[in-house]
């Protein structure tokens, strides 16, 4: 059968998700499992938000807010920007699909740091425009060469920081530098879905640019350090300008009704989020000084998760693994044929990998 899809389509991989539990379980036959695969949150949702919801089930007959008011106003106080510059995604990711739609044509430039979120590159070949890649500098983002690769068919510039899968965050200075240098009719798009969990003081502020009236759209999300995964809510923070144009390709009622009840209720929930920061950092703490008696090489981070250079095949220590009950990503895909990426869980959940991971390795 011969269908009418344009050729940029066809020649798009799919996005390839972490093995889900009960997918594991079922296939291997294995009960207790535990998942340290997609950057979770290991203390689950917040209960603030677990409590709205349960409240809310009996207006599940109801259409959401379109306009997302409460949550758009919610968010506006929480960071001190206009309403009117904040867009409600299905997920940050849907944020990144509006902004291919609303920029792109065919023909078009989108620079893309490799290796990074995968979806960056999957939206733009949608559009049917040209991803313009720029390797990594060591683990981190190389913003200087991502600016000289700027041309006048650049339409728009991806910024993972932290980045994903390598953790590294790009420091204050060389975004600033960035943002200084670039040219007008071109958006930065600056995915942050891991700022919650950063722990440098170095870290760069790109709302302040969106309050400077700079083409710029931070993506953020309620999947991570707010445990609100399964729900898909994320946002854009950007000018009123650049969120007006967003909602003429916004789908309307996007952001579900219980969606947008738990992110406003998690946004209240300060204690659980200064616990999974707690939990968090202690847990990568004991995965390095775990990782260092064993002798095993890892990549500090400034998210939730990091790399660990296993010294042979990730796509075999990533099976063997499996086999045990534990959940890692293989980043063959992404590069690094001999590391994993792992994120902390809870202490319990740390220890089991760590003591899986030296029985695959010896």
């Amino acid at each position: 059968m011969t269908l009418p899809v344009p050729d940029y389509i066809t020649a798009i991989e799919p996005y390839v998700t972490g093995k889900p539990i009960e997918a594991l379980e079922r296939e291997y036959g294995i009960r207790d499992s535990i998942k340290l695969a997609s950057n979770e949150n290991p203390l689950g949702p917040s209960p603030k938000a677990v409590q709205a919801l349960q409240n809310a089930l009996q207006e599940i007959h109801r259409y959401p807010d379109g306009a997302g008011w409460r949550l758009t106003h919610r968010l506006a106080e929480h960071l001190g920007v206009a309403p009117e510059g904040i867009v409600l995604g299905n997920g940050s990711d849907e944020i990144i699909a509006m902004l291919a739609r609303m920029c792109l044509q065919p023909g078009d430039e989108v620079i893309l740091p490799r290796p990074s979120f995968l979806m960056y590159e999957i939206c733009v070949r949608c559009a049917g425009s040209r991803p313009v890649f720029v390797d990594l500098k060591g683990l981190g983002m190389d913003l200087a060469e991502m600016g000289r690769r700027i041309t006048r068919r650049t339409r728009l510039v991806f910024i993972c920081n932290p980045n994903n899968p390598t953790g590294a965050m790009t420091p204050r200075k060389d975004f600033e530098a960035f943002m200084d240098d670039l040219p007008d009719g071109v958006v930065a798009a600056v995915d942050e879905a891991y700022f919650e969990f950063v722990r440098s003081p170095d870290y760069p502020d790109s709302i302040a640019q969106v309050k400077a009236g700079r083409p710029v759209v931070t993506l953020r999300t309620f999947s991570k350090a707010y445990g609100l995964a399964g729900l898909r809510i994320g946002y854009g923070v950007t000018t009123p300008e650049i969120a007006a144009l967003l909602h003429r390709v916004r789908q309307p009622f996007n952001a579900n009704l219980m969606a947008q009840i738990g992110a406003c209720a998690a946004l209240e929930d300060s204690e659980f989020l200064e616990s999974t920061r707690r939990i968090t950092h202690e847990g990568l703490d004991y995965l390095y000084g775990a990782l260092d008696e064993i002798g095993v090489r890892y990549s500090p981070t400034q998210a939730n998760f990091f790399l660990i250079d296993v010294g042979r095949d990730a796509g075999e220590v990533f099976e063997a693994l499996l086999r045990k009950g534990v959940i890692v990503r293989s980043m063959a895909a992404y590069g690094y044929p001999t590391h994993i990426r792992v994120n902390a869980g809870k202490p319990r959940e740390n220890e089991r990998f760590i003591q899986a991971l030296k029985a695959v390795l010896e």
